[in-house]
This record gives structure tokens, sequence and C-alpha cells, in this order.
């Protein structure tokens, strides 16, 4: 190996790091929706608590009460507004906060955050008072998760496009946990509130975990290559570092005063890129990402869970229908497709065939409103049969995921290398602004069924 060359990745350390960062990104706030039963059923009405045992997650609006029915909707509300503010924010503000401090500040926050709410699940609580305090958990959750996710984003811009494609895949993997723990929670039956502490604790554990690892990436000599403004300010590093531990083995007295050295930086600190002048050079890659999630988000989860099997809702398999075919083969096909992009990146940045593949995808929309959604009004149903719902969602899954993940890898690559994590930032408020496109067509969706 040579110095033009620089360093490996040995073992596949650093991809197999920010495929961790991936999973702690998004597990957390997987287990946290996965929980909702606990949240229901503690917003019961003290009055009504006779009928709390026999109330489950499909249960009738007459049996809930006003912050169960509406919890949904405000815990959508305050995910999806937070995200998108501080995602926002965080194309700007990465410039001037150290990534030391968005990164690791924001991952020892989100863990507090399930400490605390593991907690309170023996602290006794009015309905009004834990409705608060859970939105608020939410909000703090979803506004260090946009900062985290952007900066990671940001940091993988800094690499080879392929090691944005770890991140996706690690969150992709989340989703297949929180479902597994769905169809679990469903085969062991109604759950007591004190086994909740076991889902919060493994969030915690999952953060714990990506910190470490995250402490671990300056010590990557492949890492620091990449993550240096300039490669010639790495081998500076490298010469003081070797001079400093010989320095130390001689045990010369001036060693200490050595290590107090500090690395000249190449580039003006000065020197900050647009973000309109990024956004400029990558905006097909930008709106492409945000199209994929706004087709996503469109119509997963708010049609493809309702929609029926046609064998029957009376036997077992009416029971892990929406689970299995929706949740499950979604979360397991999306990070099958987020995961190839490790092994091809087809098509290339600079075609036109991305794109196009992008739009493309608009066709699942009409599909999944034409297969057995129930209650509906006005279209007819076309696909009655499991098979065709389950065929379309392997496609819309994998789809998803490997476009989704391939614009991730391009966005930060069709920029200068001093703007890759400024434009990684940007690609992840696009993202996020496709999330909460999708949420808001949503509801166009369901009406016009």
């Amino acid at each position: 190996m040579t110095a033009r060359d620089g360093p490996q990745d040995r073992y596949k350390a650093v991809w197999l790091i920010f495929f961790i960062l991936g999973l702690g990104t998004l597990l957390p706030w997987n287990f946290f929706m996965t929980a909702r039963q606990y949240f229901i059923d503690r917003l019961a009405d003290p009055k009504n608590t006779s009928c709390l045992s026999n109330q489950t997650s499909v249960g009738t609006a007459s049996n809930l009460s006003y912050l169960q029915s509406m919890f949904d909707n405000f815990m959508t509300l305050c995910s999806m507004v937070p995200l998108l503010i501080f995602t926002c924010l965080n194309s700007f503000i990465h410039q001037r906060i150290p990534q030391q401090i968005r990164i690791s500040g924001s991952l020892v926050a989100i863990g507090l955050v399930f400490l605390i709410t593991a907690v309170m699940v023996k602290v006794t609580m009015e309905p009004l008072p834990f409705f608060v305090f859970t939105m608020v958990s939410i909000i703090f959750i979803n506004s260090f998760g946009a900062v985290l996710q952007g900066s990671l984003f940001g940091l993988a811009g800094l690499l080879p496009a392929s090691y944005t494609a770890p991140i996706m895949s690690g969150q992709g993997l989340a989703g297949i946990f929180a479902a597994l723990a769905m169809i679990i929670s469903i085969s062991i039956g109604a759950q007591q509130p004190e086994s909740y502490i076991g889902y919060f604790t493994t969030a915690c554990v999952a953060i714990v975990l990506a910190i470490f690892s995250y402490f671990l990436l300056p010590r990557m000599d492949f890492f620091r290559y990449y993550s240096m403004k300039d490669k010639t300010e790495y081998r500076v590093y490298n010469a003081e570092l070797e001079t400093k531990r010989d320095l130390i083995k001689k045990d010369e007295p001036n060693g200490m005063e050595q290590n107090n050295s500090k690395v000249i930086p190449v580039h003006s600190p000065d020197e900050k890129p647009s973000v309109v002048s990024i956004f400029k050079k990558l905006w097909v890659m930008a709106v492409s990402v945000c199209l994929v999630f706004t087709v996503t988000i469109g119509v997963f989860p708010s049609i493809t869970a309702k929609v029926s099997t046609s064998l029957g809702k009376e036997n077992k398999w009416g029971l892990y229908f929406i689970p299995v075919s929706c949740f499950l083969i979604f979360n397991v096909f999306d990070w099958t497709g987020r995961s190839l992009t490790a092994l091809f990146t087809w098509p290339g940045k600079d075609s036109c065939l991305l794109p196009v593949m992008v739009v493309l995808r608009v066709i699942f929309i009409p599909l999944f409103m034409l297969c057995n959604v129930q209650p509906r009004n006005h279209l007819p149903v076309i696909f009655s049969h499991d098979a065709w719902y389950i065929i379309f969602m392997i496609f819309f899954s994998i789809s998803s995921g490997y476009l989704a993940s391939l614009c991730m890898c391009f966005g930060p690559k069709k920029v200068l290398a001093h703007e890759a994590e400024t434009a990684g930032a940007v690609m992840a408020f696009f993202l996020t602004l496709g999330l909460a496109l999708g949420a808001a067509i949503s509801f166009l969706f369901q009406i016009l069924i």
C-alpha cells in the first residue's frame, strides 16, 4: 500500500461502526413505537379501568378515552415536526457546533430520555400528566435524533460512497427488530406494564453500544485519513504521532511538550461551503430521496396496515396477517434493498435512469389503494387476494430501501471533498422532508379510498 492509495479499512471495522451507529439511530424510536399499547393502556380513564383488561390495539373508539384515541395523531405530530425542523437546523449549525458534540451529545440525550421512560414504568401518574410527559419525550427523541441522523450522514459523506450504505442498512435492521418484537408480543398475549421495562432498557443498551463504537472511530487509521480535510494534513498528523511515540519511548524531557503540539490545518477555517451552492450540485439526488420517502410513507403504514386478509380474520393468519405481511416483510426487504448498495451501485450517480426509477415508484400508490383496504367508500377492490398484496409489498419495500440508500450514497459524491459533510446534512434534510410530506398526503389517500 502506498501513501497515495491511503490506508485500508482493516476487518471492515469502520464499516461495522457506521452500521452500529445506523442501528442506534432508529432502534430506540422503533422500540418506542413498538411499545404503543403500553402508552395506550396507561392513558385509560381511571373511571373506566374495569374495561382496560379487555382493550386491545384494535379496540373501538367507544372503549377509548379522548387521550387514547388521539395518541397516534399527537405522536405523529410530535415526531415529524421536530424531526423536520431540527434536520433543517442541522444543515446550518453543523458548521458551528463540533461534530463530536452533535453526535455523542445526541446519543447521550436520547439514552437519558429512554432511561427516564424505563423508570416511569414503575411510577403511577394520572393520564393527562403521563400524556404530556410522553409527548415531550417524543419531541426530545426526534429532535436529537434529527441532529444525530444528519450528523452521521454528513460524517459518512467524508468517506467513500459505500460508507453511507451501512448507516442505511443499520436503520433498516432496526425496523426488523421492531416488527419481530410486535409479533412476539402477539404470540405471548397481553403483557404486564412492568415487562415494557425490557423494551426501554434494550434501547438504552443499543445507545451505549453506539456511543462506544463512535469513540472508537478516531482510533481507526482509515477513518482519520478520509475525515481530515486534506491528505497532507493526515501525513503531518502521522509524522507528528510517530515523533511523539519516539520521544515518549526515549523518555526525553521535552516529550511532554511535544504532546501539546497541534496539527496545522491546511484549509482555512473561514472556508465554509454554501448550502445553496451545494444544493445546486446535488438537487437531483436530494429531490429523488425526498420522493422515495414521500411515496413510501404516503402508503406505509397508513394504507398498507388497513388491508384485510382474503382468508378471513377468524383464523390465526388473520391475527398475524398485518404484522407479518405488512411490517415484517416491509422491514426485511427494505433492509435487503439498503444492504444491496454495499455490493453494487447501479445505476451510476450521473445516470438519468436513477431519477426515472424513483418516479416510477409512484405506481405503488394506486396498486395498494386497489388492494383489500377496509373500510373503503369510493374505489373498487381489484387485487383482493393476499398474494397480490404480498408481491406488491416485496417490490415496494426493496425498491424503497435500495433507491433511498443509493441516493444517500451518491449525494455527497456530487460535490467537492470539503463540501461532503454539508452535502450529507442537506441529503438528510430532504430525507426527513420526504417523511413529513408522505405523512401529510397519507390523509388524502385515505379519503380517496
